[in-house]
């Protein structure tokens, strides 16, 4: 018998074989997160339960944006193109 996988409210698989949610299911879920937060009327415990997830989602999403940084900065290098997509903000910072 097959495993149905199910989506939760932040947009997140869970089951066996499922797929990690991409970059806009984050996006929704970190929405999510955010609104509940803000409206304030979550109890004590259930808002940290959410908020753990929003910074699961973050982190998530931090690493898709990372990897798809370097895919297009492999591809630029593939051309002798290669641009580095970090460091030109972070410098300016300094």
């Amino acid at each position: 018998m097959a495993r149905v996988a199910k989506r939760t409210p932040a947009g997140e698989t869970s089951g066996e074989n499922a797929e990690a949610p991409g970059i806009d299911a984050i996006l929704d879920g970190l929405e999510g997160v955010v609104k509940q937060l803000e409206e304030g009327d979550l109890p004590l415990e259930r808002a940290l339960e959410r908020f753990e997830e929003g910074v699961r989602l973050a982190r998530r999403g931090s690493q898709l944006l990372d990897a798809v940084e370097e895919r297009v900065e492999m591809l630029l290098a593939d051309r002798d193109e290669t641009v580095p997509l970090r460091g030109r903000d972070e410098d300016d910072d300094a």
